[in-house]
Parts: C-alpha cells; sequence; structure tokens
C-alpha cells in the first residue's frame, strides 16, 4: 500500500523566517523520519510529501495514494488543522485521524468546553475575552461566580503556546494585564478558567467509534527545573529535563479518566488516535482541560508514544494500530500487520 506522509517541517518554516514559538506544534526531520520508518516496517510503501502548498501540488499534477497519513498542523487561522483534511475530502483520498469539523472545532479551546459541558463531561467554568473592552463586563458578569486565581491562555492554540507562569492570576489588575497581552501577541481571544491546582493527566485513546478504548493514562509532574504549576510552552519544550510522566496504576482513577476521555473524544467525533487532558479539582473531581485529535507522534518527545511506551506499546505498533483504524473506517482493510495486539 502506498501511503503519502504529509507534514509540516519545522526545520523548513524556521528557515522561512518564521519563529521558534510560531513553529512550536510542527515536527522535526526526527519525527518524520521515525513515521517513514515505522510505516515501512509495516509492509507499506511511504512517500513523503511535506506541507499542504506540496500537497496541493502534487494533487494538481495527479499523483495519488492508498492513504495519506496526515500530521500538517497548518500554519494560518484557526481552523488551521482542518485544511489538509478538507483538500483531502475534495479529492476523496483516505487519510489518519479526525474530519475537518472535528479538527476546527477542537482546535477552539472555549467552544470545545461548551460542547464537553453539554455532554456532561465536567470542565472548569470559563468565559472568553475577545477585546479589552469585554475585561469590564466580565467582571461584572460572569467574573463575579469565577473567583481568583483564574487561568488565562490563548483560545486556539497548542503546544503550551502563550502558556507561562503568568498565566495563574490572582486579582482583576493582573487578569487585565495578562489578557491585554495575551490579545495583542496572539491576535486571538483569551480563554479564562477557573485554575485546578491538582494533579494533571493526559489519556491516551486509539481507535474509532465503538472500537475508541483508552491505552493508558499518564500523570504530568513538573520537576524543580520546570517554570512552576503550568504545562506550559517552554516546559514542553524542555520536557526530557523539567516534566516526569509516570503511567498512571490506580485502577479506579485509570477508569475513572480513561472513561471520562472515551466520552470526549467520542463526543466530537475523533478518529483514529488522539489525547485528552485532565486535571484534578480540590474537590478531586478530574476536570476536562482540552483535547488533542493530532497528537505529536515524536517516539521519545510527544505524550502519546510515550504514553505507549510506558504501557507497553511499541512505536511501530501504534502506527498500525492509526492506519488500521483509518483503512478499517472506510472499508479498505485487507488485513496484515498491525499494531493492535498491543492495545487491547
Amino acid at each position: 500500500m502506498k501511503i503519502a506522509l504529509v507534514y509540516d517541517l519545522r526545520k523548513e518554516y524556521l528557515e522561512m523566517g518564521f519563529g521558534e514559538e510560531e513553529t512550536a506544534e510542527f515536527d522535526s526531520e526526527d519525527t518524520v523520519n521515525s513515521l517513514q520508518e515505522a510505516i515501512s516496517s509495516l509492509g507499506h510503501e511511504a512517500v513523503r510529501v511535506g506541507h499542504i502548498y506540496e500537497l496541493t501540488r502534487c494533487l494538481s499534477l495527479g499523483q495519488r495514494w492508498d492513504l495519506v497519513f496526515n500530521i500538517a498542523e497548518g500554519l494560518y487561522g484557526r481552523s488551521r488543522e482542518a485544511q489538509v483534511p478538507a483538500l483531502l475530502e475534495a479529492f476523496n483520498i483516505p487519510y489518519t485521524f479526525s474530519d475537518p469539523l472535528t479538527m476546527a472545532l477542537s482546535l477552539d479551546k472555549a467552544m470545545t468546553k461548551m460542547v464537553m459541558r453539554d455532554a456532561g463531561v465536567p470542565t472548569p467554568a470559563f468565559a472568553v475575552i475577545s477585546s479589552a473592552d469585554e475585561l469590564e463586563r466580565f467582571e461584572k458578569g460572569p467574573g463575579q461566580k469565577m473567583p481568583y486565581p483564574l487561568f488565562t491562555k490563548p483560545v486556539s492554540e497548542g503546544t503550551g503556546k502563550g502558556i507561562t507562569p503568568d498565566s495563574i492570576v490572582v486579582d482583576s489588575r493582573g487578569l487585565k494585564d495578562q489578557c491585554r497581552k495575551l490579545l495583542a501577541k496572539y491576535s486571538q481571544p483569551v480563554l479564562v478558567e477557573t485554575y485546578l491546582p491538582g494533579r494533571e493527566f493526559t489519556v491516551g485513546v486509539l481507535g474509532t467509534g465503538a472500537d475508541a478504548r483508552a491505552a493508558g493514562v499518564l500523570e504530568v509532574e513538573l520537576l524543580k527545573s520546570a517554570e512552576p504549576n503550568v504545562y506550559s510552552y517552554m516546559n514542553k519544550e524542555l520536557c526530557e529535563e523539567r516534566v516526569k510522566y509516570t503511567l498512571l496504576k490506580s485502577r479506579k482513577m485509570v477508569k475513572a479518566l480513561s472513561d471520562l476521555a472515551v466520552k470526549a473524544y467520542n463526543t466530537l467525533g475523533c478518529r483514529d488516535a488522539g489525547r485528552v487532558d485532565f486535571k484534578e479539582g480540590p474537590d478531586g473531581e478530574f476536570c476536562f482541560l482540552e483535547i488533542n485529535p493530532l497528537a505529536g507522534l515524536n517516539p521519545t518527545h510527544s505524550d502519546l508514544p510515550i504514553l505507549c511506551a510506558q504501557a507497553g506499546m511499541k512505536y511501530s505498533e501504534l502506527i498500525g494500530g492509526i492506519i488500521h483504524s483509518a483503512l478499517k473506517r472506510r472499508g479498505l482493510w485487507r488485513g496484515g500487520r498491525t499494531g493492535l495486539s498491543a492495545a487491547r
């Protein structure tokens, strides 16, 4: 089977003049090489295509593949993760991971939390600040029901972008200063939510629909060298020296978090694989933070492969399971090697 790899290579964008934080969600050469090797080890032909502009060029020349393994994050707009899936759907080419609707919705953290709240998945109280003028209305309205400390972050970013220790605000002045700073820097609304001081977890989910199941629950613990109290952009960039990842063993907690994660995953229509983040509230309740239907796939740096490795799943098995799920839901599975045995 011929499988095309579509991705945003961080090095290429840095060479074009984009900054480190602008390209934080993009992939390293090591990630693309690892994916290509894993796909080849499963007996497929892996063809490197690249970003959406190269994909568009290849499609215009008439090139086609049996499947596209899509990890492209996109560069512009709050629907950027939906761009490659939408293009591939226009050409009726099968691809991995979620469809344009899910990709666009999940990148907007506030919209996602609204859906989670309606679905009965616990999430911290929140509000959206779209301009400095809205700060006064917030404090006179929903802010009265949201006691400090509060947590602030851009509404449509990933990889911890815009998150620093300053994200935690303890009074009105701090909230106004932080919101104005984020509005100016990221040119998008700010999500303000109740700050949860408890333990943080991420749950890996594999499969689609009725086949979706949790691969494990990873606890995210910040070390003394980390920026305090926040799983920030810098802590994620330097996770090897700042973060400890531990596979959760408590059966009761694993079941509770796994059930919530699969519910959130299926509520949004996620497919093939993804990651759901939770934090523990002061009353011990697990609260939904956000979901990533296009989770990073670096074998040693990204949360999902780290989680799967600690759960006993080889990297090639994870990639094989994703391919199997994508082909199965399109009715294209013809048998062969997958990574499903270790995931069950």
